[in-house]
């Protein structure tokens, strides 16, 4: 893993122009660019915000906390870390299947091209920050909340996603290549994901919730419900994860990662085979 490392990074000029090329294509012939990256999780958050914060505001308020007075801020907190994670695993899957030519006559790394799709999405993440703090500043200005220490958790939560979407996308690309099913399966996973994590609802919810606790321990187990919960702490303190969340989230993140270079490598000969 060392050598293949070692090997991305004497790479990354040509991962950077594949991300380059990923985004001119995918906006050339898009009349407002790279607006949309912004224009759909804003859209998303204003629909959720209209059913659990207007239609259902009482039940939702009772589980929010400090987030209670500003739930548009904690809606597009999460959704915009979600469009990066849905968009980076849906693209991943088929980063092989569709750069066939260009992975058969390119000597680079070919863990370049899954990594690729991770790292254009989060350039779209990076762009729509200046509006998330835009919308956080009005909440800072009418007193709704304040920041402090707990911005920190930000570089803290992007280093944790990227390593765990890096790591599932390194296994969804090689498998996908050799059983296409998998790119229709991980339509579904990423619905069941979405309200499967505390992105448009808070973690409380669940741990206030009258299911079983076998069902709740293994809910946190996934390491997004971890990641989630730093990118809601870096406006509400009291949403960072405790230690045990955190360890179960950055330990099962560098597992995942190990597991998607070991696969990645072990099924290279096959699917060079196969493309």
């Amino acid at each position: 893993m060392t050598t293949g490392v070692g090997a991305l990074w004497s790479a990354r000029n040509s991962l950077r122009i594949l991300v380059k090329r990923d985004l001119a294509v995918k906006y050339q012939q898009s009349v407002l660019g790279y607006f949309w990256s912004l224009i759909e999780p804003l859209g998303m958050g204003l629909i959720y915000w209209f059913v659990f914060g207007v239609l259902y505001s009482g039940a939702t308020r009772r589980h929010l906390g400090d987030a209670a007075g500003s739930y548009p801020l904690f809606l597009i907190t999460g959704i915009f870390a979600w469009m990066w994670a849905s968009s980076a695993l849906t693209e991943a899957t088929n980063a092989l299947t569709g750069q066939a030519r260009l992975i058969t006559t390119m000597n680079v790394p070919r863990q370049v091209f899954p990594i690729g799709r991770v790292t254009g999405r989060f350039a779209e993440y990076l762009a729509g920050l200046p509006v998330l703090a835009g919308i956080a500043a009005i909440y800072v200005a009418h007193g709704k909340i304040r920041l402090g220490w707990s911005l920190l958790s930000l570089p803290l939560a992007i280093a944790v996603q990227f390593v765990l979407l890096v790591g599932v996308a390194l296994l969804l690309s090689a498998w996908n290549v050799l059983m296409r099913d998998i790119e229709r399966f991980m339509r579904l996973i990423i619905r069941v994901l979405f309200y499967a994590t505390p992105i448009i609802y808070p973690l409380a919810l669940v741990r206030d919730s009258g299911m079983p606790t076998w069902l709740k321990i293994a809910y946190e187990l996934n390491p997004l419900v971890g990641i989630f919960q730093l990118h809601h702490a870096i406006w509400y303190p009291d949403e960072f994860p405790d230690a045990r969340l955190l360890a179960v989230t950055v330990l099962g993140s560098l597992l995942v990662l190990a597991a998607g270079w070991w696969s990645f490598r072990r099924l290279e000969p096959a699917v060079l085979k196969e493309l």
